[in-house]
């Protein structure tokens, strides 16, 4: 009598396995050559840059106990900035950052301190709806941000 011969199974293992890597690797060599992801910052390695810088000013502004009050008046934006005190902070500069949906990059609007420690700046009549805003205050090497959701109508 002889013995059924058993059947080795490791040669079509074997393959099954190439074949997978292969198909594995043409799959990540095809999302590779996309475009990538639409969500993207240009500046991204800058900012990553001057994490450290950004960190230690933002430091700087927690420890001078810097508050910031915002009033939007029609078409113009009132910023009262004071310090721990109560008392107002004069002579920073800021600016304000517009996310305009459907556009690409961001206006920048410039700050212009009308009194002591009030800050305004105007919108054009172009700009209206629900946008998003980041605000920058800086003086004497503390930085202060806010990010801010406007409604102009």
């Amino acid at each position: 009598m002889t013995e059924p011969r058993k059947k080795n199974v490791y040669p079509l293992m074997i393959l099954l396995m190439i074949g997978g890597f292969i198909l594995f690797l043409a799959w990540s060599a095809f999302q590779a050559a996309g475009l990538g992801s639409k969500v993207t910052d240009p500046d991204y390695y800058s900012k990553g840059l001057k994490y450290n810088t950004t960190q230690v000013e933002k430091r700087a502004a927690e420890v001078l106990g810097w508050n910031v009050e915002t009033r939007l008046k029609g078409r113009k934006l009132e910023i009262r900035l004071t310090d721990q005190k109560g008392e107002d902070v004069t002579g920073a500069g800021g600016s304000l950052y517009l996310a305009i949906p459907g556009t690409a990059e961001n206006i920048h609007l410039p700050l212009q301190e009308v009194t002591s420690g009030l800050y305004k700046v105007s919108f054009k009549d172009n700009i209206s709806g629900s946008i998003q805003a980041r605000l920058e205050l800086e003086r004497e090497g503390a930085r202060l941000y806010r990010l801010l959701l406007l409604n102009l109508d």
